[in-house]
Order: structure tokens, then sequence, then C-alpha cells
């Protein structure tokens, strides 16, 4: 790789030096010491459930930040491991497109370019911290892409960086270090103000608002908070007076500013805000520089409409020298360190990558961004069901063609507590995945099935007696039909099944009863009139093609009527063959049905 990248190793002996390190910072070791002996129990975990497994594949991680040694090593116990910082645009496409995992912090762009050069491969991206402002979540949920955030490893950090602040602009700490080292000795010039009694407005109450406002609290500061989000309940129980935006407005002398940057709070801090807080205000950010509009700051502190800033964040990082809040003495800056220390880095280290191997593994990762959640244990239960809804779903396209509405029946003892949305996930798998060679999975499937029109009715019935999880799934839709067999008397493509040992059986073809394993291979269906000696004619067509039969299932509307013959094989039939056995005279009319075979 050439170009301006630096790679590293990523070397367990040289990530030990680095991890033991920084193990040694002052007041780092118990946590450190803490966290490590979760890290170790997870990689025990992975060696055995994944290392060991026949078959593992090791999936290729690509970390382009700066990440924490504890990350790296829990990275290493299940994947192989490329650390590759500052690379450049071209750098980062060529990479990715051998990555099954990308790890990033805030300075590289995952864009929809990004995800196009992948070429469905990249299937989680990290983000080593809060933010995903730079990751395309739109791009990443078409490409079935999981995206994993690290939310709690630096709530601490960033609620303290923000008190800091506030304490260093209320008694001019900035200020009077500057003029300390420049020989002075400005007392008088340099008076400061009390955070007793004063109100501290917090923007956004999530995680690090409330951490922020018990340490407020602790300083003998009134609290307030502004969040549409928020519950009246948390508020309460933290002492904390929920407010609107305008009272917020009105009321703060200090705001601690925690809103996540989207369309709704993209410049929310402008010219008009400004105006509305009082003379003394000061405004501290810690969270995303684009909810505040620069130049709109700029001009009330000129105009003396507000007293300072305390800024972390901003809209361009680094700043650009001519950032209209750069060099102003009533403005201190910090260079984003809002989680910038040793317990914190450590943290979001170890919990972005628990989140990816989690994700790469199959399973619902916490702090996932764009999947519903599913939990472990629901999910292994309800594989064999989201098997059979794909095989179902497989069969049902190929006997039709754009599909438009679908209607899906699943035959519980609990309708009420069947978590449908893995099983639906992997119906619009097996609907659409033969017309596109994009990956769907639980992330995308709802958008995949918006874009292709296609409506999904899901109902749940009430199972008799005693069943499994799901006794049966029904599964029938408006379509083009290649088959007419397949249609019941409603004129719609009729497929229903059921998990019986482990596996998907197809019962239900149109009208017809069947029994047939939907493990995988290669079907041919025939509708027939039941008579003496076709299937040993349809035999004999198969034989003389080469063809070898692996089972062959037969269900009838009654004796002497139409039957459905089902035949596995061990390879697809050639044109040829195929069209030889519906030559057949008893024989109504045939179709080849592919299936992928079952693994897991």
């Amino acid at each position: 790789m050439n170009g301006s990248a630096r790679v590293a190793s990523c070397g367990r002996r040289a990530v030990r030096g680095r991890h033991a390190a920084s193990c040694r910072a002052p007041g780092a070791s118990r946590a450190s010491r803490s966290r490590m002996a979760r890290h170790q129990a997870i990689a025990d975990d992975l060696d055995k459930a994944s290392l060991g497994a026949p078959g593992f594949e090791r999936p290729t991680v690509l970390v382009a930040e700066k990440l924490g040694a504890a990350g790296i090593e829990l990275l290493e116990q299940y994947g192989n491991v490329e650390c590759a910082y500052g690379m450049s645009e071209a750098e980062l496409l060529e990479k990715v497109a051998e990555s099954d995992a990308i790890i990033v912090r805030s300075g590289t762009q995952v864009t929809k370019e990004v995800f196009a050069a992948s070429k469905g491969r990249l299937r989680v991206v990290g983000r080593a911290g809060v933010g995903i402002d730079n990751v395309d979540l739109h791009a990443a949920t078409q490409n079935g892409c999981v995206v994993v955030n690290a939310p709690t490893a630096n709530t601490v950090a960033a609620a303290e960086h923000g008190i800091a602040l506030m304490c260093s602009f209320a008694r001019n700490v900035a200020q009077a270090d500057a003029s300390m080292r420049q020989g002075k000795w400005e007392r008088s010039a340099l008076v400061g103000v009390s955070l007793v009694d004063k109100t501290i407005a917090i923007m956004g109450f999530g995680k690090v608002g409330s951490e922020v406002a018990r340490r407020a609290q602790g300083l003998g500061m009134k609290v307030i908070a502004h969040d549409p989000y928020a519950s009246a309940d948390k508020a309460k129980a933290l002492g904390v007076e929920l407010v609107d935006f305008d009272e917020a407005v009105a009321r703060g002398d200090f705001f601690s500013l925690h809103m996540p940057l989207t369309p709704t709070t993209d410049k929310m801090f402008n010219a008009e805000v400004f105006r509305a807080m009082k003379p003394n205000a000061v405004v501290i950010n810690v969270a995303r520089g684009g909810v505040i509009n620069d130049n709109d700051l700029a001009a009330a502190l000129d105009a003396g409409e507000i007293a300072g800033a305390a800024l972390d964040v901003y809209t361009v990082e680094p700043p650009p020298a001519d950032n209209p809040l750069v060099g102003r003495p009533n403005v201190i800056l910090t260079p984003h360190l809002g989680a910038s220390t040793v317990e914190a880095q450590e943290g979001v280290a170890v919990e972005v990558a628990e989140a990816v191997v989690t994700a790469l593994r199959g399973e619902p990762a916490p702090s996932a961004i764009n999947a519903p959640m599913v939990s472990s244990e629901l999910m292994k239960e309800l594989m064999p069901y989201a098997d059979l809804i794909h095989k179902l779903g497989i069969v049902a396209t190929q006997l039709g063609k754009n599909p438009k509405k679908v209607n899906v029946t699943y035959k519980t003892q609990a309708p009420d507590d069947l978590d449908t949305r893995l099983l639906r996930a992997n119906l619009v798998k097996g609907l659409v995945e033969h017309t596109t060679n994009a990956t769907v999975n639980l992330v995308n499937a709802d958008l995949v099935a918006e874009e292709r029109q296609i409506e999904i009715l899901e109902t749940k019935s009430t199972a008799t007696g005693k069943t499994d999880l799901v006794s049966g799934v029904e599964v029938s839709m408006t379509a083009e039909s290649d088959f007419p067999s397949a249609l019941n008397k409603k004129g719609k493509i009729f497929v229903g099944g059921k998990v019986k040992d482990g596996e998907p059986y197809l019962t239900k073809l149109g009208d017809f009863e069947l029994d047939v394993n939907l493990s995988g291979g290669c079907l041919m269906l025939c509708r027939q009139s039941d008579q003496p000696g076709v299937i040993a004619k349809v035999g004999t067509q198969l034989a003389a093609g080469g063809i070898n039969v692996s089972f062959m299932t037969v269900g009838r509307t009654g004796p002497r009527e139409d039957a459905m013959m089902v035949i596995g094989v061990d390879e697809k039939p050639t044109q040829e063959t195929a069209a030889a056995v519906s030559a057949i005279d008893a024989i109504k009319e045939s179709v080849l049905v592919d299936l992928p075979m079952t693994f897991f």
C-alpha cells in the first residue's frame, strides 16, 4: 500500500506493550484491571465458540483510526486485524473491498462510495464513540451493513470535560494561565463568577446530559433541561426540571449542549437564539460542532449579547485558521478532548470491539444503530423457522414473479409474544434475493421490501394443542404465476410449511398437501393425472439424462384426480431433460425450483 496511510501490524507483542503502558497511567490501574478481566473472559468465549468451530473463516477487520490496545487484542481473538491510519480516500476504497468490518472514530468518512467499493463484503461498521455523523446510515442499511457504536464508555469522560470547561470559563483559568506564561500578574482583571445558585440549562438530556446534571448539582447549581424525548420520570428522579426550548434559552446562565447532529438540530443555536439569552450566558459544547452557527455565535459575542463560549467540537475539525471563534479571549477552545481519558479510550475500544465481533458472529449487538434488536436466545430459537420462511419465499417467487402483496400467517402458541422481525426479514430475503446481488438481512429487509413496493401483511393465529414455538407458516401472494398449480382457490400463489426435527418442510402447495424437505438442492415439481406408470416414466427420462433422484413424494386431491409429484434431484436437469419430462402424456405442467443449502 502506498500513499500517506500509516499501517500498523497490530501484532500482539506490540499491542500488549502499548496496553501495558496505558495501564500504568495514574489512577487507571484498577479500572484497567477490571476491564481486562472482562475482556479476557470474552476472548476465552470467542476462542471456544468461534476459533474451534469446523469451517470457521476468520473475518478481516480494518481499523482505520487509532484504537485502544485492549480493543485490538479482543478483535485479534476473532479475526484478522489490519490497522491502517491516515488513509486517503482512494486507499480506503481499496482496503474496504477486502474487509468484513471497519472501525473508525470521527475522522474517517464512511460514505456510500465506501459501501459501493466493498461490493457487499462489508458487514459491520464500528464507530469508536457515540455519534455516527461520519457514517452514511442510509447507505449502510441499503447494503445490509450493521452500524454499531460505543455509546456508554466515554459518557463520564465527556460529562467531566463539559464541567471542566464550565469551571475554567467561570474562573478564567485559561486566560489566567496564558497571562502567567507571559510573566503577568492580572488578579483584578481576571475576576470570575461563582457557579453556586447559577442555572445550567442542559440541552439534550441523554446519558452525558444526565451525568452533567449530577455533577452540576454537586456544585450547587440549579439544573433545568430541554429534551423532547426525555422521560419526565427520569428527570424528576434526578431532581431536574424539564422545560421547553424557549424557557431553557430564557432562564439559563450556562448552556451545556448534548444533542446529536440531525437535520432538526443543525445550527439550532443561531442568531435568534443567542439574542434570546441572558447577556451573561455562556455556551459549552462537547456534543457536535454543527449544532452551533459559528458566524452567528461570533456576532453575538461581538455585540455583547452573550458572555462567552467554551467549545470542544467544531463543524470542521480541526477548525480552519479563519474560523471566527479562534483567538477570542472570551472563548475557550479544546481539540475534541471529551473522550480523551485513559479510562474512556480503553473502554471505548473494548465496547466497540465487542459490538463488532458480536455483529460479525450474526448475533444482535446491543449498540446496533440500524438493526432491530433480537435477543441471542430468541434468535437461536427462531433460526429453524427463519430458514423455513426463507425457503418458502424462494419457492413462491420461483413459481410466480413480481410479487406485490404478500400475506404471511404464523401459527403459534403465543401470538402476543412472538417477535416476527427475524422471520419477516428472512421472508423478504427469499422473495427478492434471486433478483439482486445485494445482501438482504435483518438490517435492511424492510427497506428492500419498501423499495420493491412489496406489501407484507402479517397475521398470528393461535395453534391448538401442545406445539412448537411456531407450528406452521403459510405464505400467499398476489403475483404473475408461471405454475398455475401453485394457485389456491383464491387465485393466489400459496405455500405452507413447518419445521420437523429442525429441518424445513413444504407441506402445502396451492391446494395440494405435501411433505417435502426444503433443506437444499434442486426440486422438480410436476402436476400430473393420477394414473399408473407416470412415476416410472419420469424416472426413466431423468435416468436417461444422468440425473440421480434423492427422494420423491406425491400429494393428490383424490384417487385418479390431479396429483403433485415432487422429485429431489442431485443435479439440475438440462433443458432437454426437463422438456422430455414435460412431454410425458400424463404430465400437465412441470417446473424446477432451486434451493440454497441450510447452514446454521
